[in-house]
């Protein structure tokens, strides 16, 4: 028999959101599934009057204690929390947890990471200088410039050449080289981390119908087509570009295992249109799996934890199973 897979980290995320209310929410519907064990690295206090807890030292002591306590690495919150309401005192506390839980992943000791959602307003009033989980990850990683998005359903994979920059920089920055590079890390992880073996990738188009032949764009001819030349080259199965508005269609999307699109709304609109409560985020180009809720902390509805979660856990339980499929793929444990 194969051993168990390692352990998730879970990070905290932003502590005055519906993180905790998740975390507690999760080890309640995995617990006994066989599936997604997964350590806390979090604040006992917040969650230990709701469910039962057993604080560890290490990752290796969760998986023998997951089906009756939720593990919990302390990350201990300097500031008293109060659901809905941020504080940025507790800033180092979230950010801790991300560092810990990617230290632990880098070692092998966690199958990988997840995260919880934080408030990038917070930790830049706390004087946190990346944009959000990604680009902190990466450098935590050594691979600053190197990360990509993908965001997955079952349904739907997406990948944005251009993510968080203004359509206008978007234009700017869509390059032939990026096309082909972004694609060939997505076909490398379709082929690692989801057990496919024969990726075939769906090239989005850029304007209206594709260009039209020039008519409405010579994006597609000058910077796409080349992309896709050179990567059917180099042995990738990928077909386009694509008309945007009829890519996504239930007819269209059984024939690609992933789409690659040109800038981020073109690629999330339709993945959270199809599917907004189990889409995940994962990061490709890292040495670490990661992946987490397609959503944010929720401080409208964020409460104290209690035996009944008024968040919808389904994101987290669909990005922690993801990632527990991934490690799976990569320690060779699934097939």
């Amino acid at each position: 028999m194969m051993p168990p897979s390692r352990p998730l980290a879970l990070t905290l995320g932003d502590p005055a959101g519906i993180g905790p209310q998740l975390a507690a929410e999760a080890w309640r519907r995995l617990r006994h599934s066989g599936e997604g064990a997964f350590f806390w690295l979090g604040d006992p206090h917040l969650v230990e009057a709701a469910v039962p807890v057993t604080l560890i030292e290490t990752p290796e002591e969760a998986g023998a204690v997951f089906a009756d306590s939720l593990p919990i690495l302390p990350v201990l919150c300097e500031a008293d929390v109060i659901p809905g309401q941020p504080d940025p005192r507790n800033a180092a506390a979230t950010i801790s947890s991300i560092r810990l839980a990617v230290e632990y992943a880098l070692a092998a000791r966690a199958g990988g990471v997840v995260t919880n959602p934080i408030a990038k307003h917070v930790l830049a009033t706390a004087g946190f200088p990346y944009p959000g989980h990604t680009e902190f990850l990466a450098a935590l990683c050594g691979m600053t410039g190197e990360e990509i998005m993908m965001l997955v359903s079952p349904q739907l994979r997406v990948v944005p050449v251009t993510v968080h920059v203004s359509l206008r920089k978007a234009l700017e920055t869509l390059t032939t080289d990026r096309i082909v590079s972004i694609a060939e890390t997505a076909y490398t992880a379709l082929k690692r981390d989801f057990g496919i073996e024969a990726p075939r990738l769906a090239i989005a188009g850029l304007n209206p119908h594709a260009g039209e032949q020039g008519l409405m764009g010579e994006e597609e001819i000058t910077i796409i087509r080349p992309a896709i030349e050179r990567l059917r080259a180099r042995g990738i199965d990928c077909q386009g570009p694509f008309p945007p508005d009829t890519m996504f269609s239930a007819t269209a999307r059984p024939n690609y295992d992933a789409a690659i699109c040109m800038y981020h709304d073109q690629a999330l609109i339709p993945l959270k249109t199809i599917d907004m409560a189990e889409g995940v985020n994962v990061t490709l180009g890292l040495p670490i799996i990661r992946t987490s809720p397609d959503h944010g902390t929720a401080f409208d509805i964020a409460g104290p934890v209690t035996e009944t979660c008024r968040a919808d856990v389904s994101s987290l339980l669909a990005a922690i199973r993801l990632a527990d499929g991934m490690s799976a793929y990569r320690e060779g444990k699934r097939s």
